[in-house]
């Protein structure tokens, strides 16, 4: 088992390598502001990634602390980490305590970023191809947005599901690589800690980090 969720983070940090990849890969031209069209959105996000591994890129690992910071304090407000980390708990989200769903929100934020910023240290430039972008509709809430990480022999398809929140801002919400559902493989870990654990959500909560993921 632990060498399938090994297998699931080398994908995740691919998707988040072609995220980082997207503004030298595309070029979009949707007439609507960045704040409502999701394709503007995570240009926007690339753009700020792309500064952030060059700002901590020369100093890493010594910076490591202030390059995490950076990136959590980047992808706070555009990744939706409570929506996520609410799903990863399933069930158990409904027993356990308000401060037990917080402390695994921040725990959870923390561990992905710790991922994301560990995968995205080393990154060499790689053929991103958005498979489609179309306009948005007013008043949609949910779409998908689709890629392909090219490599000589290898074409991994990639989606960003994503939602709209009140504020009018998209933000993601889960991701789908190669077939493999991030959400559901992190729910399932979450899910099979406890049962370990004999439903001690506390165990499940203080053993979860990034070497989890």
């Amino acid at each position: 088992m632990r060498s399938v969720f090994m297998t699931v983070k080398k994908w995740f940090c691919m998707g988040l390598l072609a995220l980082t990849g997207l503004l030298g890969a595309v070029s979009l031209t949707i007439a609507q502001d960045n704040v409502s069209d999701p394709y503007q959105q995570i240009e926007q996000v690339t753009v700020e990634l792309l500064d952030a591994i060059a700002t901590h890129q020369v100093g890493y690992p010594e910076n490591e602390k202030a390059y995490f910071d950076s990136l959590e304090s980047l992808l706070r407000d555009r990744i939706d980490f409570a929506f996520i980390s609410r799903n990863v708990m399933g069930s158990y989200h409904k027993i356990a305590t308000p401060e037990q769903r917080a402390r695994f929100a921040a725990t959870f934020r923390s561990g992905l970023v710790e991922t994301y910023g560990r995968g995205l240290i080393g990154y060499e430039n790689q053929e991103i191809v958005l498979v489609k972008a179309e306009k948005v509709a007013e008043g949609q809430r949910r779409l998908t947005v689709k890629q392909e990480i090219r490599s000589a022999d290898t074409v991994y398809p990639l989606e960003y599901s994503m939602a709209r929140k009140k504020t009018g801002q998209w933000m993601v919400v889960n991701v789908v690589i190669n077939g493999i559902n991030l959400g559901k493989t992190f729910r399932n870990q979450f899910v099979q800690s406890a049962q370990r654990a004999g439903g001690d959500i506390e165990k499940v909560i203080n053993g979860w980090s990034s070497e989890s993921l």
